[in-house]
Order: C-alpha cells, then structure tokens, then sequence
C-alpha cells in the first residue's frame, strides 16, 4: 500500500470515531415514569430560551447552560411540579426572557408592542405610496399635451423620413 493511501485511511479512520464520539456524547436520555411526563418534559423544552444561545428553544440548543436546564426541568418534573411551578423558577433564575411567551408588564412591553408599530407603519407606508402614485398619474396640463403632441409629431417625421 501506497503511504498516501494509508495517510487517506487513517484521516477517514479518526474522522469517523470523532463523529461517532460527538453523537454518543450529545445523546441525553431521559426515563419517564408516564406518557404525560414526556409530554410535559417536551413541551417545556420547546417553551424554554437558551440564555446563551437566545435564539434556540433548551431543546436545540447544545449549549451546556441548556443541558443544565433540561436536567433542572427533567428532575422537577418527577418531583410533580406543574408547568407553571417550572416555568416561574426558570423565570426567577434567568429572568422573563427565558420563556417564549413573557408576560405583559413594564420591561416587556416593546416585546408585545414592536410587531403591532411595525405593521402600523407599513400600512401607512404602502397607504401614502399608493396615494402618491394615483395623485402622480393625474391629467396633464394643457401646456404638458402640447409638448407631448409636438414630440409624438417629431417622432412620426423621423420614423417616415427612415422608411
């Protein structure tokens, strides 16, 4: 065998343990005792922000700050607490940002009324465009017809002298 071959073999060798080492590490599994326990576990997950990532629900999120967070919620789920108990923890230890629905209050209130100004604010803009273009293509003036006559006739001269 060629060294070149063997250094390629080798490469592709490491490569595909790292891979399999990555998924075999990242793999969290949780044991129920019911049906409605997975159920609450997942529909957390998918409710909870990463505070790291901010962006990703605790379920997506490979961060170690989310792991942290799906064992918290994994483990006061088989204590029996409710959704709500889970989620007001969560929301006294990383704040009302951690939940994918704040309430409305003082510190959220642009959070629930951005979208709404943003969609005033385009309707207005779209409004006052097509305003401005129907008062743009209103009637010519007399003194505009008689330009436009006399270029439509410079127009028909030319094209009759290149014929």
């Amino acid at each position: 065998m060629s060294s070149r071959f063997v250094t390629t073999l080798l490469a592709v060798s490491i490569f595909s343990f790292m891979l399999g080492m990555n998924a075999w590490a990242d793999n969290e599994f949780y044991e129920f005792e019911t049906a409605a326990q997975e159920r609450q576990f997942n529909t957390l997950a998918g409710e909870l922000r990463c505070p790291k990532c901010q962006n990703q629900t605790i379920a997506d999120s490979d961060a170690p700050l989310a792991q942290d967070m799906r064992e918290r919620v994994y483990q006061m789920i088989m204590e029996g607490k409710s959704n709500a108990e889970i989620i007001d923890f969560m929301k006294v230890r990383y704040g009302d940002f951690v939940h994918y629905r704040p309430p409305i209050n003082k510190s959220t209130l642009i959070l629930w009324l951005a979208p709404l100004a943003v969609i005033i604010i385009g309707a207005l803009a779209v409004w006052f465009n097509v305003r401005h273009q129907r008062s743009a293509s209103a009637e010519l003036t007399p003194e505009e017809e008689a330009r436009m006559d006399e270029m439509f006739a410079k127009t028909d001269k030319a094209e009759e002298r290149d014929k």
